[in-house]
């Protein structure tokens, strides 16, 4: 029996690896003779019907476990480190690597740079596939693992290898096919850099993508994001309101194209690009089921929708509240007709404070990228009235913090008033409207 193994941390009640015998420290070394190297292989044999399971006792002790279960039934096993280790870093040095340009000081997790096909896969994580070889490509396709989100930025090899910094950048248009061949799905996207990947390259990455259909079956284009820590780096400049105009326009022409060609509009942009350019946001069915929506390329359409149903079902009174909604300056062009809504409710009255983005320069405008600190710093004492409002997108969903590392208790305690964090329209009724139990208060 060889192998490292995952360690088990907890095991469900009543499973069939409670059942065994086996107890949290024991390590799942292999499963039917193939190694378990993290929680993909894991679940990807385990879903057999007739098992052998080797196993490492923490008492050093080496197991070899013959289990019969239903197909769909799991073992019941949970690891630790989250079931995958090491993760793959990123060997790339992008010219608009957002990494790069984070201010010193700050915890070691906001510095690592991941590029891990495993989380693509499991998590969303978009990948640039430089540093899979080929018993990386080899196992997505064995595992059928489907879809992958891939950064692309350009399929002009020798751009791409310029703008990511590496060498083997500019294999992506024979890696795509790769994986296109061996019936992988693949959401796509591109950061757009003025004066690098727009214009002419651009039109080219997007029919070479869309050569690719059904395989490739997203592309998403979003703005490159800038901060004031870019000393020394390579000279960029943020889209243009005109820009953002022109871009938006020919998406829709290409979706057009498209719908005609593939019945799908396969390119989209991303909300950032309708904020700054003021252009009108497509209704829902052009989003066709909002594949990139983690990636900002959809969120303001379904916060609009979801607006309109909460809408009709607001009371004309409430007990008083007073209360201030927090967000980054595009945030606040969103939330500008929901709150004058709110505030004709009588009893009700909610402000909306668009926080300058001091932490990482007043071009950075997403509400994602508020911290604690600017919001701290940019609300008056006695501002606050009876409640705060956070956005969800605020904060680390697993950690619950800012990217400052405070927190939203940090920021009752500061100010001295009830904070709230609501995810979406619906959530956000409930708080303002809702009882202090309901509404989740801190």
């Amino acid at each position: 029996m060889t192998g490292q193994g995952m360690e088990i941390i907890r095991l469900t009640p009543e499973s069939i690896a409670e059942e065994t015998g086996l107890e949290p420290g024991d390590l799942v070394v292999a499963i039917n003779g193939e190694p378990v190297r993290d929680l993909i292989d894991f679940r990807f044999l385990e879903s057999e019907e007739l098992l052998t399971v080797e196993v490492i006792k923490t008492n050093g002790e080496e197991w070899i476990l013959d289990i019969e279960k239903d197909y769909d039934r799991d073992l019941g096993i949970e690891f630790s480190a989250g079931g995958f280790g090491n993760t793959n870093h990123c060997t790339n040095k992008c010219v608009f690597c957002f990494v790069d340009q984070m201010p010193p000081g700050m915890r070691r997790t906001l510095y690592v740079k991941d590029d891990d096909y495993r989380l693509s896969f499991w998590c969303g994580n978009f990948i640039t596939l430089t540093n899979l070889g080929a018993e990386g490509f080899e196992r997505i396709v064995k595992q059928r693992l489907s879809p992958l989100y891939i950064s692309v930025h350009t399929t002009n090899a020798p751009l791409r290898e310029n703008m990511l910094g590496n060498s083997r950048a500019g294999l992506i248009m024979e890696q795509l096919r790769y994986l296109a061949g061996a019936g992988i799905e693949m959401h796509t996207q591109v950061v757009l850099c003025p004066g690098l990947n727009d214009g002419a390259e651009l039109k080219r990455t997007v029919s070479d993508l869309a050569g690719l259909w059904p395989a490739v079956s997203s592309l998403a284009v979003v703005p490159v994001g800038l901060t004031r820590f870019r000393h020394g780096l390579f000279p960029l400049r943020q889209v243009t309101r005109e820009e953002a105009r022109g871009l938006v326009r020919w998406v829709h022409l290409m979706q057009q194209e498209y719908l005609h060609k593939l019945e799908h509009p396969f390119i989209f942009a991303s909300d950032e690009f309708y904020l700054l350019s003021g252009l009108p946001v497509p209704p829902a069915e052009r989003y066709a089921g909002f594949p990139q929506v983690e990636n900002g390329v959809g969120p303001l359409r379904l916060f609009r929708d979801e607006w309109k149903k909460v809408e009709k079902g607001l009371p004309v009174k409430t007990p008083p509240l007073k209360a201030i909604i927090v967000t980054g300056y595009l945030g606040g062009k969103i939330l500008g007709p929901v709150v004058a809504r709110l505030n004709k409710i009588t009893g009700l009255e909610v402000t909306v404070k668009s926080i300058e983005n001091y932490f990482f320069g007043q071009q950075v405008t997403v509400t994602g990228l508020v911290t604690g600190g600017d919001i701290l710093k940019q609300i008056k004492p006695g501002e606050t009235g009876d409640l705060v409002v956070i956005p969800s997108v605020m904060l680390k969903n697993d950690e619950n913090v800012f990217l400052d590392d405070l927190t939203p208790e940090d920021l009752a305690t500061r100010m001295g008033t009830g904070v709230a964090v609501a995810n979406g329209p619906r959530q956000l009724a409930d708080i303002l409207l809702g009882s202090p139990e309901k509404a989740g208060r801190l």
